[in-house]
């Protein structure tokens, strides 16, 4: 058994694992980097398929992404803004296709009314959420107890305006049904970007892309670390008591640290033996955490043919299959593609049917937004996270009701020389790159803490 020796040795070599391993060595600390898979990115990665360059993964930029913009310009990596002119189409409950521009859907006077007033509503709750520490809400217990589904029908009688603010959360973002996650799960993604406004505001919070893809983030952030970055190393043992860690891969690698981090989805902690076994608190804990489930679909064309319409290429209904979509044009590509989105019990009826009827079905949904060109893409993919060996679902985790209120205090908190970080237990930037760079950061600075205690 090959036998390494280090201060720090994190698993994962995701955004969250490659900014704390480049924070510790900074501050002269030694790391390796285990991952599993055989590259680097986590829920980050730009392929190409079929000659088409794909951000298979996460790829948005929004302004209030501190931590990912500074990292953007720390490696010199350049932006764009997504493309927006034009525009935009939304199909109601009646079926109907309207265009529109700006942030609120073309609805019915009484339903716009209801929607505004919901917004307003919920950015005044959010205003008293602090995202790092939502159970701290006075109400924390109650919110966590009420599903959004059906707390959005306390408020309202109107179908259509729940319909139309459960989709920012549900389906946009938490990727489950309204009915699967609490209230305070909802004030808590809405708080992790600022306001409910902010995930209403699509050219808010997907502003811009990187050049080339997002996944260049953590590739350069790994080639900083060199040969302290290892693939293909799979861990499935840390041994862990008040003087250090022992970390084994099933690669036949052992590594003997003062300290680990556990940097990638927290679903994932059942697949490692721990010895002695984790407190009680935390595996209880880590049975009510679940990932989301969502397909990210892929389509390219010859040419971006709906801004021949006036199209910006935005569409949004919680009505259709595919419940947004947005013009997904690479830089300096001549070729169109559109990005589509099918999440929670949609994806679920997908996965019953073969490829091809889940591919028909999906562009058929594209359809209603653009017209029956999108029925004939040259390049079609789907990124299917659940299939991910490694991740099983996107975006990210969220808990089951209650579970915010009962167990999210402890989701950070270390157990012995073992810590925690990534996008799933962020605060600001929940589910996103930034998210998880602002955890690197944060465990870094707590063990550069602790080394020095």
């Amino acid at each position: 058994m090959q036998q390494l020796t280090r201060d720090v040795v994190i698993v994962g070599a995701g955004a969250a694992g490659l900014t704390a391993a480049n924070e510790l060595k900074k501050a002269g600390l030694s790391v390796v980097v285990l991952e599993a898979r055989d590259r680097v990115g986590g829920r980050l990665w730009t392929d190409v398929i079929d000659g088409a360059m794909l951000e298979i993964g996460g790829q948005w930029v929004s302004p209030d992404q501190e931590a990912l913009k500074e990292t953007i310009a720390e490696l010199g990596l350049e932006t764009y803004s997504r493309y927006r002119e034009g525009d935009s189409v939304y199909i109601g409950r009646d079926g109907a296709l309207r265009r529109f521009t700006g942030e609120i859907f073309p609805v019915a006077p009484e339903t716009e009314k209801e929607i505004v007033r919901l917004i307003d509503k919920l950015d005044e709750m959010v205003a008293q959420i602090d995202p790092d520490r939502p159970w701290e809400h006075p109400d924390a217990e109650e919110l966590d107890r009420i599903s959004f589904e059906a707390w959005l029908e306390q408020q309202t009688p109107d179908q259509e305006a729940r319909d139309n603010i459960a989709l920012f959360i549900a389906g946009a973002m938490l990727t489950k049904p309204a009915y699967a996650f609490s209230a305070l799960q909802a004030l808590l993604m809405a708080a992790s970007a600022g306001s409910f406004t902010h995930l209403v505001d699509a050219d808010y919070i997907l502003d811009e892309r990187v050049v080339g893809g997002l996944q260049q983030v953590p590739l350069l952030l790994a080639e900083r670390l060199g040969d302290d970055v290892l693939l293909g190393q799979a861990v499935n043992e840390v041994h862990w008591s008040d003087e250090g860690v022992r970390v084994v891969t099933d690669a036949g690698l052992e590594v003997r640290a003062r300290f680990v981090v556990l940097a990638h989805a927290p679903i994932l902690y059942p697949w490692i033996e721990f010895q002695p076994a984790l407190p009680r608190l935390k595996q209880q804990m880590h049975q009510h955490i679940s990932m989301g489930f969502v397909i990210k679909v892929h389509a390219v064309y010859d040419r971006p043919f709906w801004r021949e319409q006036g199209l910006s290429g935005t569409a949004f209904s919680p009505y259709e299959l595919s419940h947004e979509a947005y013009d997904n044009t690479n830089h300096g590509d001549e070729r169109g593609t559109l990005v589509g989105f099918v999440s929670d019990r949609n994806a679920d009826d997908l996965f019953r049917v073969s490829a091809d009827e889940r591919k028909a079905r999906i562009l058929e949904s594209l359809s209603h937004y653009y017209g029956p060109e999108a029925l004939d893409p040259i390049v079609y993919f789907e990124s299917d996270w659940g299939a991910e060996e490694w991740t099983r679902g996107a975006y990210a985790a969220s808990f089951d009701l209650g579970g915010l209120a009962r167990y999210g205090a402890d989701l950070r908190t270390p157990v012995g020389p073992i810590h925690f970080a990534c996008s799933d237990m962020a605060g600001a930037g929940y589910q996103h790159v930034d998210g998880a760079i602002r955890m690197g950061r944060l465990v870094a600075a707590n063990i550069v803490e602790g080394a020095r205690a």
